[in-house]
């Protein structure tokens, strides 16, 4: 999965640090815009890199005051920068943020898609939702406050969940009827307000393809920052009639697939992806 990354250690949390020309040279920098991000690519081989201080900061001499720490790999930091110009020579340009699913090496995929979640929070929380107020970056943890009514934001993370619908030797997918992934996938939705994780499973199910499940029991969770998720999966079984009745405005099919015809991918980053295969190798 995405956030598999070892030998190599991710850090995620806050730390009170500025980007200096004498440290940060060969650290990363992070520029998004919504869902896309900067990237350079190689004019002979067309592979893709992330941007470092060193190739920008002859573009931009404020660089480095104006970046923010986001995250770590080991002792490889990587730094949010929001007002910078796209540079016209050099391989620069602005790709959408969904090339990092097969991006390597991985643990840059990881850690980029990981600041792309604190990137779309502080935009969408630059001012108060209580009073209007324009936020401030607090100085001693990953928070915005109001300077007025004193209202903090936190890093917006939203739970969801995953769950692989098995019937004997079948397996339930789906294919989505919005957005871009066009691949088979395991029903998923967000957990509502007051709900437990296994009431959101049994609901989702039952909203999306109309069935009833039982043995709901937890498999792993996993950040998924592409929706500002952290995905909790599940495994159950059939409760009953296998008749599919498909929620046309989420999805644009579903069916169930012997264990030997299950479609999987060659890369597998979510917690999905690692679902289907093992249920495919027999495994669950």
């Amino acid at each position: 999965m995405i956030q598999e990354i070892y030998p190599k250690v991710f850090y995620p949390e806050y730390r009170r640090k500025k980007a200096t020309k004498e440290n940060n040279k060969k650290s990363f920098v992070l520029h998004f815009e919504y869902n896309k991000i900067m990237l350079i690519k190689d004019a002979l081989t067309g592979a893709l890199s992330i941007p470092r201080f060193e190739d920008l900061e002859e573009e931009d001499e404020n660089i480095y005051e104006k970046s923010y720490y986001v995250n770590a790999v080991d002792d490889e930091e990587f730094y949010l920068v929001d007002d910078i110009s796209i540079p016209e020579f050099g391989g620069f340009y602005m790709e959408g943020i969904q090339a990092l699913r097969e991006f390597e090496p991985g643990y840059q995929a990881f850690a980029s898609v990981s600041a792309s979640q604190v990137y779309r929070w502080m935009q969408s929380r630059k001012y108060c939702g209580y009073c209007g107020t324009k936020t401030e970056k607090s100085t001693t943890e990953r928070a915005l406050i109001c300077p007025k009514c004193k209202n903090i934001e936190y890093p917006k993370i939203s739970p969801a969940v995953i769950v692989a619908v098995r019937n004997g030797n079948k397996l339930l997918l789906t294919k989505n009827a919005k957005g871009t992934y066009k691949y088979y996938a395991l029903v998923a939705g967000f957990v509502e307000v007051g709900e437990t994780l296994e009431e959101a499973v049994a609901r989702e199910v039952k909203e999306e393809v109309g069935l009833k499940v039982k043995n709901i029991r937890p498999y792993k969770s996993q950040p998924w920052s592409f929706s500002d998720t952290i995905m909790l999966a599940f495994i159950a079984d059939l409760d009953g009639d296998d008749t599919i009745t498909l929620q046309e405005e989420e999805l644009s099919e579903a069916r169930w697939f012997e264990r030997e015809d299950v479609p999987v991918l060659s890369f597998h980053i979510s917690v999905g992806h690692e679902m289907i295969q093992k249920f495919r190798d027999g495994e669950i």
